[in-house]
């Protein structure tokens, strides 16, 4: 209509790039706002009377859609008619996949978690599952097919350390004899260790050994590189051991991630990408890719890039994470036809992905300048960061136990008030909500930026949090079962205007598509979680001002019965694309 008014104004065609429309700002009436600057040099005119003459063109021409604007220099402000914001409520009412893009017919792949066998899943995992498989939802609903894919990091030194403190000091241990879920047990050999390294450390050092060289010549880490070796030599025991500890850590993964709410598609192993990448480096030092160094050992020569020397392949023929990222690559696109491959993966990880764009191009795969690392920031904790090797990680299964038990003593006198509820359903209600808290409070943050958690605060049931967001839909189930029925959509033809409180709630869906298309292209889930509790917040205006079951007008009524189902349906929705389940009672 824009277009329109300048041509029939000032006989121009506009291009699209000048058409500039956003919301009316609030000290303004209206409710769209048209830039009209691009078209006061065609005009010849001032912005104002540019302004003026646009909005009385589109009152007499804009079919009823225009109820009245104003002109404030070079804004037209427009305020639409009622009946166009109610023609938008039934058009999203009707709309099953109300907000989900159309689909593009290009395959994205989106790579999280990451997890090493040396240890189970813990808070920083948490964030990295959480945003992936969130990233992952998002871009589906942006009509991207997505592959969820995850590497398991299955082999190296730190999983040697693991297996050898197991042989020394586990007297067979097992997952059955422990008790323990299997990543829980070889995670304790993991920090058994360490312990065991240090001691032998400062042995070395009392007899005068500097620690440099006493970390070196510790028998502990002699005895694990060893086994490192034997595994890439095949040896058939240590792969036997390999293979056994490993069974056990994957079924402890599985019921973390299970319990997390994130799945895979494709699950790629380290053990069997890193041949495939020694393979490639191989061919790159043949073609003069790479050189080697006097102690055998291979390094590709980034200087002319701007970085430094990266090295490929250890002296004694192991190869490093660099050499399977590059098999693993090779692998995917070998697999699927990706048009974008994400790898969600923590920010001091920035340089490494660089290095793995260079090195696929040099390579000479396609694919290698189009990598994409979703770059997120850590995790921080009250006390300080986590380190794994020390034993003082947050770990998953024991955040997420903490936060349901958290949300079951919280919410336990407000279910006590639901009649009928069983045991079961109240522990259920208190699982979607400790859950919900959990991912709400990591998603809500900006993704780039470093975050501290604080678990009293996430579980808050006032605020910017899950659980607020869940109790607001859990009221609008309890209206609309309270509701016979939704009133004919035929009464809402008597309907003369609409009260500021449902036109905002009615604007607020109406944004719902251009968020969803905005997380997409920012990978940010982020845009989500501002958008559901800003739908959440403007509801619970609406609630508390307006009567929805008691209002006498029938127009009204249907008017406001619709707006609650729809709110919950797009609350729903958009918590869905953060992976949160939504409880019909709380």
């Amino acid at each position: 209509m824009a277009k329109s008014a300048v041509k029939a104004l000032y006989n121009v065609e506009a291009e699209d790039s000048q058409i500039q429309i956003q919301k009316t700002r609030p000290e303004f009436e209206g409710n769209i706002t048209i830039v009209v600057f691009p078209f006061v040099k065609l005009a010849r005119k001032a912005p104002a009377q540019v302004a003026s003459e646009m909005g009385e063109w589109l009152m007499v021409n804009g079919e009823g859609l225009i109820a009245k604007y104003n002109a404030v220099q070079g804004f037209l402000n427009l305020v639409i008619d009622d009946a166009f914001w109610v023609k938008q409520l039934e058009a999203i009412d009707a709309e099953a996949n109300y907000g989900q893009q159309p689909n593009r017919d290009k395959l994205m792949m989106v790579e999280y978690s990451s997890p090493n066998t040396n240890k189970p899943l813990h808070l920083g995992h948490v964030r990295n599952n959480l945003l992936g498989y969130s990233i992952a939802k998002i871009q589906e609903a942006n009509g991207w097919k997505v592959v969820k894919t995850n590497i398991v990091n299955d082999r190296g030194i730190h999983i040697c350390k693991s297996m050898l403190a197991w042989l020394k000091f586990g007297n067979g241990e097992t997952p059955e004899t422990s008790g323990k879920k299997g990543d829980h047990l070889i995670g304790d050999y993991y920090v058994r260790f360490d312990k065991e390294y240090k001691a032998q450390i400062a042995e070395l050092m009392a007899k005068g050994l500097d620690e440099e060289t006493a970390k070196k010549e510790a028998p502990l880490m002699l005895e694990a590189q060893e086994m490192l070796r034997k595994w890439e030599a095949n040896d058939p025991e240590i792969r036997a051991l390999w293979a056994k500890m490993n069974e056990w850590v994957y079924a402890g993964f599985d019921e973390t991630y299970q319990r997390m709410g994130v799945s895979f598609d494709k699950i790629y192993y380290e053990s069997n990408t890193y041949l495939e990448g020694k393979s490639e480096v191989e061919k790159g030092l043949a073609a003069g890719q790479f050189y080697r160094r006097e102690d055998g050992s291979v390094w590709a020569d980034l200087t002319k890039d701007g970085l430094d020397e990266k090295l490929l392949l250890r002296s004694d023929g192991t190869s490093v994470y660099m050499t399977q990222d590059i098999g693993t690559a090779k692998l995917r696109f070998q697999d699927f036809p990706i048009d974008k491959m994400v790898y969600v993966v923590g920010n001091e990880q920035e340089y490494h992905f660089k290095v793995l764009s260079i090195l696929l191009d040099r390579l000479g795969f396609p694919f290698g300048k189009e990598l994409v690392h979703f770059s997120y920031g850590m995790v921080e904790l009250p006390n300080g960061k986590m380190k794994s090797r020390e034993g003082t990680v947050v770990d998953a299964d024991d955040l997420m136990d903490k936060m349901v038990e958290d949300a079951k003593e919280i919410s336990k006198d407000k279910v006590n008030t639901l009649q009928g509820i069983t045991e079961d359903e109240a522990d259920e209600i208190a699982r979607k909500v400790g859950l919900g808290a959990l991912k709400y409070f990591i998603l809500k943050v900006d993704p780039r930026k470093n975050m501290l958690f604080n678990p009293a605060e996430s579980i808050d049931f006032n605020g910017n949090t899950g659980p607020f967001i869940q109790y607001t839909f859990a009221r609008i189930q309890s209206v609309l079962r309270k509701a016979e029925s939704l009133e004919s959509l035929k009464t809402l033809e008597t309907l003369r205007s609409l009260d500021s409180k449902e036109l905002a709630l009615i604007q607020r869906l109406c944004e719902y598509p251009a968020v969803v298309r905005n997380a997409g292209d920012n990978f940010s889930p982020a845009v989500i979680c501002n958008y559901a509790y800003d739908l959440a917040c403007d509801f619970n205006s609406f609630y508390h001002d307006l009567s929805i079951l008691n209002e006498p007008d029938a127009a009204k009524r249907a008017l406001r019965l619709l707006l609650a189902k729809n709110v919950a349906k797009v609350l729903q929705s958009a918590m869905s694309l953060l992976g949160i389940e939504m409880p019909e009672r709380m």
